[in-house]
C-alpha cells in the first residue's frame, strides 16, 4: 500500500515535470538580481554557463548553469583557493577580478579575466564548470582589461582584450581600444604580433572595453561595450571580411543602449554583452544594467537577457536586440527551451552542513580559516581587523538581491571589553556600511558614510540601548531607500533601535565604483588580539513582496 506521503511526492514531481514541460510564457529580468556585473555566456550541449565579475569579493568568478536561459542556479566559483590567487590586504575597493570571459573548446572550460590590483590578465581551465579550475596562467605583456577568447574554424585561439597599444591614448579623453593577438590557451603564452583593432565606433567616442569576437554567416563580428559603465553605457558592434580586419563600424551603432532615455528611466546604464546561440538557432545576448529604485540604484549592476536577431545589412551581419523596441524589457517572452526551474536559493541558513553554504562571501582572501562549522552554529573568531579598512576581517556575507527584503540573525557573544564586538552588517565599501552590534552590555547601531569616497573614515554612533542577555536577535528590514534595524530575545518579538535610516548610503550613486551591496555576520576584536568568539545560530534573507 502505498503511503501518503509517498502519493504526494509522486503527484508533486508530476505536477514538477508538467510545469517543467509547458511553464510560462514571459520570464522576468534581471535573470541574476544583485550585484552580478559584466556577464559572460556559453553553450555546451543544452546547458547555458555563466560567470560574472566579483571585484574584491572572495571565492571570486561566480558561475552559473541554466537551461533555459532564465532559471540558473550557482554551482561553484572560478577562483575559490588562495593557492590560485591570494586577495592581498590593502587591495582597493572594486579592485580584483575585473571582466571575464566564459568559453568552452574541445573538452575544456576556459574562464580569461583580469586581476586588478596585483598581477594583471591571466587564465584558468577546468574540465567541470563546477571546479576545480586550475591555477592561473598569467599572461605577459597582455596590457590592459577584460580579455576574451575566439577560437577560429582552424582552431587558431585570439586574444581581444581593451587598450591602446599604439601610443595614441591621450588623443581624446577617455579614449580607448581594442586590440588582438593570437595566443595558446593552454599555455597563457601570446603569439606573434599585436594588432590594434578599434577605439570605438566613432570619433571621441570612450571606453572602448569588454571585446567579444564571433563568425556569424561567415564573417567577423567584433562586439564591445562603449561610454563606460554608467548613464552612457552601450553595445557597439564592428564588421569585418577578414580575422585582422580592418573592422568597420556597423551603422546601426549603438546596437544596444539606454543612454538615450535619461538618468531617470527605470532601467539603465546597460552594456556590457555577450551573445550565445541556442541549440535551436536563437540568439540571445545576456549584458548588465542598473535599475532605479526610488531614484537610486541600491542593487549594483545586474544581468539583463535580451532577444536578439541576426539580420544582414548594409554594414553585415548586424545583432538586432529586441527587435521592434531596442531596449531591455522588464518582462518579455522567453526563449524557446524547455522549461527548466532550478531550487531557489534558501531563505534560512541553519548552519547544519559540513561546509560553508555556496552564496557567503568574504571581503579579500582568509589567510588562515577564522570561522568553524559545529553543532547547527557557526563560531566567528574576534580578529583585530574591521569592515572599516581594506583588509580581510571577521565578515561573512551574502550578496542583497531584492530592492525590500528582511534580513535576521540570532548570535550569542559575551565579552567585557570595550573593543570587543559583534552583529550584523550591511556593506557596500569600508567608507560606506551600516553595522549593528553587541558589544558589552549595549546594542549600538553605527552608521559609516565616507564623504565623497575620501578623507577618513569616522563611524557615528546612531543609537545605544542596553542589553544583557548573551543571546540576540538581530535584523534589518530594507523597503526602497529606507532601513530600520531591530533587536530582541525572539524573532517574533523585535523592537527597533534607532530611527529609520537613510538605505541610499550603500547605492551606486552615494558609493560608487563597481561593487555592490551584501549583509551578514561579522566579529571583531578591533585592533587587538582576542581569542574570543561570536556564536552564530542562524541567518536569514527573504524577499519582502509588494
Amino acid at each position: 500500500m502505498i503511503s501518503k506521503k509517498l502519493k504526494f511526492l509522486a503527484l508533486f514531481f508530476c505536477g514538477f515535470v508538467v510545469f517543467a514541460q509547458n511553464g510560462p510564457k514571459e520570464f522576468q529580468n534581471p535573470i541574476l538580481p544583485g550585484f552580478y556585473p559584466d556577464p559572460s555566456i556559453c553553450r555546451v550541449g543544452d546547458t547555458y554557463y555563466l560567470v560574472n565579475s566579483s571585484f574584491e569579493w572572495f571565492p571570486g568568478l561566480p558561475i552559473h548553469k541554466s537551461k533555459d536561459l532564465v532559471n540558473w542556479q550557482k554551482i561553484g566559483y572560478g577562483i575559490d583557493r588562495k593557492e590560485q590567487i591570494f586577495y592581498k590586504p590593502g587591495l582597493k575597493n572594486s579592485n580584483g577580478i575585473f571582466a571575464p570571459t566564459i568559453r568552452y573548446h574541445e573538452g575544456t572550460f576556459y574562464i580569461i579575466t583580469t586581476m586588478v590590483g596585483q598581477k594583471g590578465n591571466f587564465i584558468i581551465t577546468a574540465k567541470k564548470p563546477e571546479g576545480p579550475w586550475s591555477k592561473p596562467l598569467w599572461i605577459d605583456d597582455a596590457p590592459g582589461i577584460d580579455p576574451s577568447l575566439f577560437w577560429d574554424d582552424d582552431g587558431r585561439c585570439y586574444y581581444t582584450g581593451a587598450a591602446v597599444i599604439d601610443g595614441s591614448q591621450n588623443e581624446w579623453p577617455g579614449k580607448n581600444g581594442i586590440w588582438m593577438q593570437e595566443i595558446d590557451p593552454d599555455k597563457g603564452i601570446l603569439l606573434g604580433e599585436k594588432k590594434q583593432l578599434t577605439f570605438g565606433h566613432a570619433r571621441n567616442a570612450r571606453w572602448a572595453e569588454g571585446p567579444h569576437l564571433y563568425k556569424i554567416k561567415g564573417e567577423y563580428l567584433l562586439m564591445i561595450g562603449e561610454g563606460g559603465t554608467g548613464e552612457y553605457h552601450a553595445v557597439t558592434v564592428f564588421n569585418s571580411k577578414k580575422l585582422w580586419g580592418p573592422y568597420i563600424p556597423n551603422h546601426a551603432n549603438p546596437i544596444m543602449t539606454h543612454r538615450h532615455l535619461g538618468k531617470t528611466n527605470t532601467i539603465g546604464q546597460t552594456g556590457h554583452a555577450d551573445l550565445v546561440q541556442t541549440q535551436n538557432g536563437e540568439w540571445w545576448s545576456v549584458m548588465l544594467a542598473k535599475r532605479k529604485i526610488e531614484g537610486y540604484v541600491t542593487l549594483a549592476r545586474e544581468t539583463f537577457l535580451a532577444k536578439v536577431i541576426m539580420s544582414q545589412q548594409e554594414s553585415g551581419v548586424t545583432p538586432i536586440f529586441n527587435p521592434g523596441t531596442g531596449l531591455l524589457q522588464k518582462e518579455q517572452k522567453r526563449p524557446n527551451l524547455t522549461w527548466s526551474p532550478v531550487a531557489e536559493v534558501a531563505e534560512k541558513d541553519d548552519f547544519d552542513t559540513a561546509v560553508l553554504g555556496i552564496e557567503w562571501n568574504f571581503l579579500r582572501s582568509p589567510e588562515n580559516q577564522w570561522y568553524q562549522l559545529k553543532k547547527g552554529t557557526i563560531k566567528i573568531q574576534l580578529r583585530p581587523e574591521t569592515v572599516n579598512t581594506l583588509k580581510n576581517p571577521s565578515f561573512i556575507a551574502q550578496r542583497t538581491r531584492n530592492e525590500n527584503y528582511r534580513s535576521l540573525t540570532k548570535m550569542t557573544f559575551k565579552s567585557k571589553k570595550v573593543n570587543e564586538k559583534a552583529g550584523l552588517v550591511i556593506y557596500r565599501r569600508h567608507g560606506n556600511n551600516y553595522q549593528l552590534l553587541k558589544e558589552k552590555n549595549e546594542l549600538v547601531l553605527i552608521k559609516v558614510l565616507q564623504e565623497n569616497n575620501k578623507g577618513t573614515v569616522i563611524p557615528e554612533v546612531v543609537a545605544r540601548v542596553p542589553y544583557k542577555n548573551n543571546t540576540v536577535v538581530l535584523g534589518v528590514e530594507v523597503k526602497g531607500i529606507k532601513a530600520s534595524f531591530f533587536y530582541g530575545a525572539e524573532k517574533d518579538n523585535l523592537s527597533q533601535i534607532g530611527t529609520m535610516q537613510d538605505y541610499t548610503i550603500v547605492s551606486d550613486d552615494v558609493a560608487q565604483k563597481f561593487n555592490g551591496v551584501y549583509i551578514g555576520m561579522y566579529a571583531t576584536s578591533d585592533g587587538k588580539k582576542s581569542k574570543n568568539v561570536a556564536e552564530f545560530d542562524w541567518f536569514s534573507y527573504q524577499a519582502i513582496k509588494k
